[in-house]
């Protein structure tokens, strides 16, 4: 683990990137002037939004091209108190790097940088062929198109990673998700006479015992590799002062996709269901999916996961059997818009993103930098 590595990931975590509201710019300004002073060619790319850029690096101009994929914005920090290390304080102890964005997923940012400047001779000299892509995209973390826009920039290849952390396993199948909202809809009245409205939150009852009802039944529908799908409640919003009765309860799920799912389908369960709750109890129902991340799947049996597997068993001790990931990452922009084969793989445990004091071990990054060197080798010259 050299100093340069772990100082670029600090950089990077030290540069507050939080999405929502979306504040990537001067991270992608960073990487992108980081790479130009290495010498490799990098684009701002101003698409889908110009006021927040992200980048694209390229070495190499041959066949094949394998896109090393990482996103740059985070999900915000949260209440600061709960934190004993500086959220984008960059701060190392017991070989942890503290702070948000550290394991989701700045440092596999940083490998995917430095991997690419370390191999810009290699390309240049003819001793590697193919070419190797590097993106720091905008938006993963609230479905908007940053990866999708870079691919269909032209900033793609025959292979593609996403460096989502995976603890090295490779994933060739991911998890879908919807998320729903449904308003119910009452009639508002003074608290002090009740019996003049209707209360909405009241109404939202039996839509509560139905999403719990389907729920259950999604839980017996299950994937080998990513299991079970899920619909959870996860927001519920409503009144607007003490003493009114309110008139309308804005409740959200967070609906899981299995691969081979269709999201026409989910809505059409989804319908089915407001459309019972509607007659059945004399409620007044509306509903809106309003940000969707489709499943993706390739071939267990697939070449590019073949290889991963093979150099993350060799190097880190990892499980070569085939798995899905159940959260949902870029490459389904890869898999379904693109056609690309790809894989969601990378170093450090997911279930330290999003936390407090979230961290990355840096032991983790040097052999994930190992992983990911013999096997984009690999990749290009076989």
């Amino acid at each position: 683990m050299t100093d340069e590595l772990t100082e670029l990931i600090q950089d990077l975590v030290r540069i507050e990137t939080e999405n929502p509201p979306g504040n990537e710019a001067a991270a992608a300004e960073y990487i992108h002037e980081w790479f130009r002073d290495q010498g490799i060619e990098s684009w701002l790319v101003e698409e889908p939004y110009p006021d927040r850029p992200q980048v694209a690096a390229r070495v190499g101009d041959g066949d094949p091209t394998i896109v090393l994929n990482g996103h740059i914005d985070v999900v915000p920090a949260g209440d600061r108190d709960q934190w004993t290390y500086d959220p984008y304080g960059g701060e190392i102890a017991d070989g942890k790097l503290y702070g948000r964005g550290s394991v989701d997923m700045k440092a596999q940012v940083a490998i995917a940088m430095v991997l690419a400047r370390d191999l810009a001779p290699e390309f240049e000299s003819g001793n590697m062929p193919g070419s190797l892509v590097v993106h720091a995209a905008i938006g993963e973390e609230t479905g908007e198109p940053g990866t999708k826009s870079l691919l269909e920039e032209g900033y793609d290849g025959d292979y593609g990673v996403v460096l989502e952390p995976t603890k090295l396993r490779t994933a060739t199948s991911e998890k879908g998700l919807a998320w729903y909202e449904f308003s119910v809809e009452g009639t508002p009245s003074h608290a002090s006479r009740p019996d003049q409205g209707t209360n909405a939150i009241m109404h939202a009852r039996p839509l509560l015992d139905a999403i719990e009802a389907y729920d259950a039944e999604l839980r017996t529908r299950t994937d080998p590799l990513v299991e079970k799908a899920y619909a959870t409640v996860t927001k519920f919003e409503a009144g607007t002062k003490e003493n009114v009765v309110p008139e309308r309860a804005v409740i959200t799920i967070d609906r899981r996709i299995l691969p081979g799912e269709p999201v026409e389908g989910v809505d059409a369960e989804i319908d089915d269901l407001v459309a019972e709750v509607a007659r059945d109890h004399d409620v007044d129902i509306s509903w809106e999916r309003i940000r969707t991340y489709e499943a993706a799947e390739i071939d267990v049996d697939s070449p590019l996961a073949d290889v991963f597997r093979k150099h993350s068993a060799e190097l880190g001790g990892v499980d070569p059997e085939p798995w899905g990931i159940q959260a949902s990452t870029d490459v389904r922009n890869f898999v379904n818009d693109a056609d690309i084969e790809a894989i969601t793989w990378g170093p450090g445990d997911l279930s330290r993103a999003h936390k407090f004091d979230e961290y990355i071990e840096l032991a983790e990054v040097e052999t994930g930098y190992d992983v990911l060197d013999r096997a984009v080798r690999e990749v290009l010259t076989r």
